[in-house]
């Protein structure tokens, strides 16, 4: 069997502040194990494979969740479980990102890779959430926030 441990990534923290990204990071890390199945409804997985899926899974939950939710047996009851209690976070998230994509200005940063790591976070949030940041809203963000002085290069 293939040791799954060596993939480790952050756990789920227990109050779900990186739900989002440890769903993605599970799903990731399931789908190249051939058990992204086990966390889908009506799957066909072996019980073998679901068995694997729940060990993967519970070791990357916080010991609290694992406590929590130490008598479900079955991938995807725990997978359900946890989105149950954690998928608000989408609702939390995109209007605190909606709200720093609207306040973002270019003269706040004091170099343009801290803008530029600024803009990707706050569209990676948004995109998590549902929302699409194309390259030309990146772009037009960017020249709509330049200084009256820099208009020029803009044009």
């Amino acid at each position: 069997m293939v040791n799954l441990a060596k993939f480790d990534f952050v756990v789920l923290d227990i109050i779900g502040k990186n739900y989002l990204t440890w769903v993605v990071d599970t799903k990731i890390h399931l789908e190249a194990w051939s058990l992204g199945e086990t966390i889908k409804e009506k799957n066909g997985a072996s019980s073998q494979d679901r068995v694997k899926a729940m060990i993967f899974i519970r070791r990357h939950l916080d010991e609290g969740l694992k406590s929590k939710y130490l008598m479900v047996e079955d991938s995807l009851a725990l997978w359900k479980a946890l989105r149950n209690r954690y998928n608000h976070q989408k609702m939390v998230i995109l209007p605190r990102a909606r709200y720093e994509w609207t306040h973002l200005r270019i003269q706040d940063f004091k170099s343009v890779a801290k803008y530029n790591f600024a803009t990707f976070r706050i569209s990676s949030q948004m995109k998590l959430c549902g929302e699409t940041i194309t390259e030309e809203d990146m772009l037009e963000k960017t020249f709509n926030t330049f200084h009256a002085s820099n208009v020029l290069l803009q044009q």
